[in-house]
């Protein structure tokens, strides 16, 4: 008997499964993607300067609503983020990145949006994806949208099916969704597609991008017009009237300098803000990186920044966005 070794009594094969099974660590399944365009219900009509009609859309935080989202509370905690040294995140490294207060509700702005009240510039900055440049597939896009101080306001993520991306290339039809810094989405850009293989200047050629906010009620959108040495847009209401010019240079695809786009009112005489493509050197001229500055008013109707800031995206799409290279077989 003295060579006999004890074991371990033996368990049942269900037990031992649920031992040796680690967690599954991923996250819930993201919602499906729908790449055919959903144009949202018009919401009210953009009222003069001195503030909106009526209150907050149902389901979104304020004062008289306590049973929906919590009103917002200054956060100036510290969450881990990925980045790579200077601008552009990086999947490789992080340091720690600071939100801008979570300013108090106004009842006479669409949620989410009050942060834009407080501020009169605000910073682009789009994430650097070096496995997109290696293995020449389109990933979705991403931003950091910060303030003047560095601090994060938005992030801006698209969302648009593989297939979708890879197919259609620059010329996608996409969905970005803005989330602030409680992970709630406060905005949403939705762009149709548009074939570009007939005549440049059909109407049903030219862009559109239409802005959401709260998603589900349009606020505006923004149109291309036809010009021939230069790219024009038009900020237009949730009627579809326009209410600014959007006047891009003659060439946007200037090297070593920025590419200015003009915000003008309509009769083109007073300038109202700019959009700015930064030049970031050698990252610019090669990487799908790019780095915008957004000014407009301090007093501009909060809806017209909102529209401001999804023109800047429309733009990126259309002549700043580059497509990894296609390896030939």
């Amino acid at each position: 008997m003295s060579g006999v070794v004890p074991t371990a009594p033996e368990q049942p094969a269900g037990e031992m499964e649920n031992q040796t099974k680690p967690p599954d660590p991923r996250p819930d399944a993201p919602p499906e993607y729908n790449s055919h365009f959903l144009p949202g219900p018009p919401g009210t009509a953009v009222p003069p300067p001195t503030g909106y009609p009526g209150g907050l859309p149902m389901g979104y935080y304020s004062p008289q609503q306590p049973s929906t989202f919590p009103l917002y509370q200054p956060v100036g905690g510290i969450h881990p983020v990925r980045y790579q040294p200077g601008k552009y995140p990086m999947p490789n490294q992080s340091v720690p990145i600071t939100w801008m207060s979570g300013p108090t509700p106004m009842a006479n702005c669409p949620p989410g949006l009050e942060y834009l009240v407080q501020l009169d510039n605000i910073h682009v900055l789009q994430h650097f994806e070096p496995l997109e440049m290696m293995t020449c597939f389109e990933t979705n896009n991403r931003y950091d949208i910060k303030n003047n101080s560095d601090q994060m306001v938005y992030i801006v993520t698209e969302d648009t099916d593989d297939f979708t991306r890879n197919a259609y290339r620059t010329l996608r039809p996409f969905v970005l969704r803005v989330t602030d810094c409680m992970g709630r989405e406060i905005m949403t850009m939705q762009r149709p597609f548009r074939c570009t293989c007939c005549c440049f200047c059909c109407p049903s050629a030219r862009q559109e991008l239409e802005v959401q906010c709260p998603p589900g009620v349009t606020i505006g959108f923004v149109a291309e017009h036809w010009n021939l040495c230069r790219a024009v847009y038009s900020i237009q209401n949730e009627k579809k009237e326009n209410v600014m010019r959007v006047r891009g240079p003659c060439s946007t695809y200037g090297c070593g300098s920025d590419s200015v786009f003009e915000v003008k009112s309509l009769d083109g005489i007073s300038n109202i803000g700019s959009i700015i493509r930064k030049w970031n050197g050698l990252l610019s001229a090669m990487a799908d990186a790019d780095h915008f500055d957004i000014h407009f008013p301090l007093d501009l109707d909060v809806k017209m920044k909102a529209m401001i800031f999804g023109a800047c995206f429309l733009i990126d799409f259309m002549y700043f966005e580059r497509s990894p290279p296609q390896r030939s077989r």
